[in-house]
């Protein structure tokens, strides 16, 4: 179900984008600025519109990434400023509607068209991704899932391998600990996840080891 084929996910900063076709649902990601920030487009096979996730930095390259997609969606998973410095130009040459939890709505350079919450839907397409809420790398940190060949889960910085994503005091570690737990890790094994920096895993690869990241706090 989640054949990667030849795509392996391990892209780099002024390297090419690394290209998943999966029935129904082009995954595209590229790897833009000195952070080295993870963007994704989606592109629904049926129709040719696009969902990008994360304008994190570099417009040229994220335009050229979309290409003659129909891009209609900006998704940005959270506030930070690394994951968001592109959305302006790329809303202002595309046209896309942005889309963000309210929580962090308002630390984005440009007004938010749509808020979500936990538990909305975003289209892209004849596809659907389902919203989840993860609390605590930042208060309105979202991810992605989508539910097509097999289950694939775009995770911004809420979950990364090895890890779950940088907070700053216990409480907010505790409360992102607890939404994986109860909001992303019952999804099955062989569940792909996308984050927002480096490479990518399954879920199946890193649910061993939820108890070492508990006991160490990060």
């Amino acid at each position: 179900m989640t054949d990667a084929g030849t795509y392996t996910g391990d892209v780099e900063v002024g390297g090419p984008a690394d290209v998943r076709e999966l029935p129904g649902l082009t995954i595209s990601k590229l790897a833009v600025s000195e952070m080295a920030n993870n963007a994704y487009l989606l592109r629904c096979t049926a129709t040719g519109q696009a969902l990008l996730v994360d304008a994190a930095a570099e417009p040229e390259a994220l335009r050229a990434l979309v290409g003659d997609a129909d891009l209609r969606t900006v998704v940005t998973t959270h506030g930070h400023w690394d994951h968001h410095r592109a959305l302006p130009d790329v809303v202002a040459a595309t046209g896309a509607r942005t889309v963000a939890h309210a929580a962090d709505a308002g630390d984005l350079p440009v007004p938010v068209d749509r808020t979500v919450a936990h538990g909305d839907t975003v289209e892209v397409g004849e596809q659907v991704l389902e919203v989840v809420h993860l609390r605590g790398h930042t208060p309105g940190s979202i991810a992605l899932v989508w539910r097509g060949a097999g289950t694939h889960v775009f995770t911004g910085d809420s979950l990364f391998p090895g890890g779950p994503g940088r907070t700053t005091d216990p409480t907010d570690f505790t409360s992102l600990m607890d939404d994986l737990e109860a909001r992303v890790f019952p999804l099955p094994d062989d569940t792909w996840f996308y984050p927002g920096h480096g490479k990518d895993s399954t879920l199946g690869a890193e649910r061993p080891h939820i108890p070492e990241w508990r006991a160490r706090g990060w």
